[in-house]
């Protein structure tokens, strides 16, 4: 790239007092906006994914269900558990929903020069930025655990403390994938300033250039925000409710609301980081010289953010709940090692480009120890797979014998072991009965 870095910069931290309230203002009511759209797009996709109607009653088309919902959770009764600590009860809610608006300060709407004028005054589409805007977000982020883990110590309750601890572990296990995944664009861009991140992105979006860094945010984003199949923090069938069962009314309603909050923050700055940001896709870019212009990229920013709202709305519809050990198998077994391998290559590749090397050179300087390391990893899967083959087929030692309820309750079989057969219960059925439809198998088999 031949532009410097922070170049952009310099257009932040001019404008009029009344003109940052306003646009501290316009963040606020896009994400509220953003979410009542959201909570109904979600009912309206979950139902037609269901062959259901969904919402169709308040307002045209069901429009106005989010906001009678939010009325309806106002009116009511707001109780306080008798054994709860309340300044903390009372607070966690706000701890939660705070960090969740704070983190859109940095999201850039438009292009960073004074390219729009409001009232007179031109001004960049972005609230502000600085040297380090993403790790403000992940620090946001961060905070927003508190009010989660508060919520569960604070109810005095067995539930909500198991759901809390819960989501403290999940949003530890998956903020060290989304980190790394943002340390290979911080490598690639030269920078952690999401102006500057989106102008590295022309003519080539970084999902293109890094998609392995890509695909590990958009899952761990989706476990960040305790969004379905990873809703394991609100687990109904073991934990009643999570974190949140001893709430109701309005500090409810906040929970919620900050949930949906971090599902518009992540996805603009998946957005930000790996689509382009406010950078019109490629067929309209290539024949409109305006679409990167003036008000417009605002216009495709919210498309882009709608548009990983509707894969969150997707996977809510699809996938069945992860079981735990599976989901921290996934985020620690998998992701972390995938994006330190991948964090490596990435860091390795830019080394060798910024000392001269050609493309084959880094291929081969790259390629080669990968390719290596992939050919070792097959040897010994193929060679670890032949004994278990062996004793599958008889040829091995025999599987030792287990009882599960050999210490007076029940116990998984370790490896090595199987259980022994289930014997298979007799029919309830008359033996008449079992004949005739016995007899009806054979001859429609016959």
């Amino acid at each position: 790239m031949t532009s410097q870095p922070y170049e952009t910069l310099h257009f932040f931290g001019q404008d009029p007092w009344w003109l940052v309230a306003l646009k501290a203002v316009f963040c606020f009511a896009f994400l509220v906006l953003t979410v009542l759209v959201a909570i109904v797009w979600e009912r309206k996709v979950v139902a037609w994914m269901q062959l259901r109607i969904g919402p169709n009653r308040h307002g045209p088309w069901g429009l106005l269900q989010s906001l009678a919902d939010g009325v309806k959770l106002a009116l009511k009764e707001d109780l306080v558990v008798k054994g709860s600590d309340k300044v903390v009860y009372v607070l966690a809610p706000i701890v939660c929903a705070i960090p969740a608006f704070m983190a859109f300060a940095v999201i850039p709407f438009g292009p960073p020069g004074n390219e729009v004028s409001v009232f007179g005054t031109r001004t960049p589409l972005q609230l502000t930025d600085f040297p380090v805007a993403l790790l403000y977000v992940l620090a946001t982020a961060s905070v927003g655990i508190y009010g989660i883990v508060l919520a569960g110590w604070s109810s005095g309750s067995t539930y909500p403390l198991l759901g809390g601890l819960r989501s403290s572990a999940q949003m530890i296990s998956y903020e060290i994938a989304m980190g790394l995944s943002f340390a290979a664009v911080f490598v690639y861009s030269g920078s952690m300033s999401t102006s500057e991140i989106v102008a590295h992105q022309q003519p080539t979006w970084f999902a293109a250039l890094l998609p392995v860094s890509f695909i590990v945010y958009v899952i761990a984003m989706v476990g960040e925000t305790n969004r379905a199949p990873f809703d394991l923090p609100e687990a109904e069938g073991e934990l009643v409710g999570g974190f949140n069962t001893e709430y109701s009314s309005l500090k409810f309603a906040m929970f919620m609301l900050a949930e949906y909050v971090n599902m518009v923050t992540v996805s603009a700055v998946a957005s930000t980081l790996f689509l382009g940001g406010w950078r019109a896709p490629w067929p309209v870019s290539a024949f409109w010289a305006g679409a990167n212009h003036g008000w417009w990229p605002m216009l495709w920013i919210t498309l882009k953010i709608q548009l990983l709202l509707f894969f969150f709305i997707w996977l809510r519809g699809t996938l069945p709940r992860f079981r735990y050990d599976q989901f921290m198998k996934l985020g620690w077994k998998v992701l972390i090692p995938v994006s330190l391998v991948w964090l490596v290559l990435i860091a390795s590749v830019r080394a060798l480009r910024n000392e001269g090397y050609g493309f084959g050179q880094v291929v081969l300087y790259v390629g080669a120890p990968v390719g290596a390391v992939l050919l070792l990893a097959l040897v010994r899967d193929f060679l670890r797979k032949q004994p278990e083959e062996a004793e599958a087929a008889g040829d091995g030692p025999a599987r030792g014998e287990f009882d599960p309820m050999a210490g007076g309750y029940p116990v998984p079989p370790l490896p090595g072991q199987m259980l022994p057969p289930v014997p298979r219960r007799p029919g309830r059925a008359p033996k008449q009965l079992q004949d005739a439809l016995n007899g009806a198998d054979h001859s429609e088999g016959s």
